[in-house]
Order: structure tokens, then sequence, then C-alpha cells
């Protein structure tokens, strides 16, 4: 039984692909736009901008939906930048998990120390779990690395302006706050 169930699925990669076409707009005719030549990181993408558009509106029931096939879609990728990690980070805080993303800004420091991503991720995670010591370590990271990290006009900076200037005015209101500054 279990066997029919497997073979009748199609694959992991086709549904994402099918998923992805549903996740954008439509095409000008009003059909699903084409995804033949789509890459994996194309439907990444696409799938994490609709989750991140139903989660701004408050449309739980497509955001529980679309955030697992999303996270389908990034486990496809090839390769992985911060902006990937980023993405994928705030799809799993999204549904609730907390140590994947925290693994992720590890990893975003890991690889590219100070990355302005690591700190929001983790200012995130941090928020979550109403854990001011680490929203405030991460806000302090990030004030750190923020004047380098800005100068490197990375562009995933630019993609991410409004987050990346609302993470730095919270944290500069967290340390005004703070007594002895």
């Amino acid at each position: 039984m279990a066997v029919l169930v497997i073979v009748a699925r199609p694959p992991a990669e086709a549904t994402v692909a099918a998923t992805a076409a549903s996740a954008g707009p439509p095409g000008d005719d009003g059909s699903a736009p084409d995804i033949s030549g789509m890459s994996a990181r194309e439907r990444f993408d696409r799938l994490y901008n609709r989750v991140m558009r139903a989660a701004q509106t408050g449309d739980e029931a497509s955001v529980a939906r679309f955030t697992p096939m999303a996270l389908m879609a990034y486990g496809q990728l090839d390769s992985l930048d911060a902006d990937a990690r980023y993405h994928a980070a705030l799809l799993e805080v999204h549904s609730g998990d907390i140590a994947g993303p925290s693994a992720l800004a590890d990893t975003i420091l890991a690889q590219q120390p100070g990355h302005l991503f690591g700190y929001i991720i983790r200012g995130t995670v941090a928020r979550w779990q109403q854990d001011a010591a680490a929203q405030d370590r991460a806000y302090a990271g990030f004030l750190e690395h923020y004047g380098a990290e800005m100068k490197a006009a990375r562009p995933e900076y630019a993609d991410h302006r409004v987050s990346v200037e609302e993470f730095h005015r919270q944290a500069l209101a967290a340390r005004s706050s703070r007594p002895g500054t």
C-alpha cells in the first residue's frame, strides 16, 4: 500500500515546480506563468515571495500551505548563499521552527563574518523566544558590523533594504534605552 502511494506521487521537484507556477502572478491572459525555464532558485524565490506576501496580509492558510513547499525548493538548490539562507530562516520562523533559523544564522556568520543577515536572524529568533539578552547580543553584533557591511554594498542588502533598515532602527533604539548609553 505504501509503495503505491510513493509511486503515485509526483517527484518532489515536479511538485515544487508546479507549486511555483501557482505561487506567482498569472500571465497576461490569466494563465499560470510558464515555469519550464525556471531554475531551482527562481522557484524557491517565487515560493518565498508567496509566503511573505501571505504573512504580510495575515493569510495563515497560504503561509501554512506554501512554507513546506518553499522549504522543499530550498533543499533542491545546488548552491546556497546568505540570501537563500536568510529566506529559508524566515520561512522556518514562520513555521514555528527556532533551531533551523539559528543554525542558518550561524552558517551565514561562519561563512561571511559580520554579515548582517546572521544578526537579523538571531534577533528575530530571540524576539520569538522572548530572550532579551540574546536579542541585545544580536543588536550589538549588527551595530558593530553595520558600517563596514553597508560599505560592502552587498546586493542582498539592497534587496532587503527595508528589513535591514528596520532592524538597524530597532538596534539603535535598544542601545539608546540601555542605562549608561
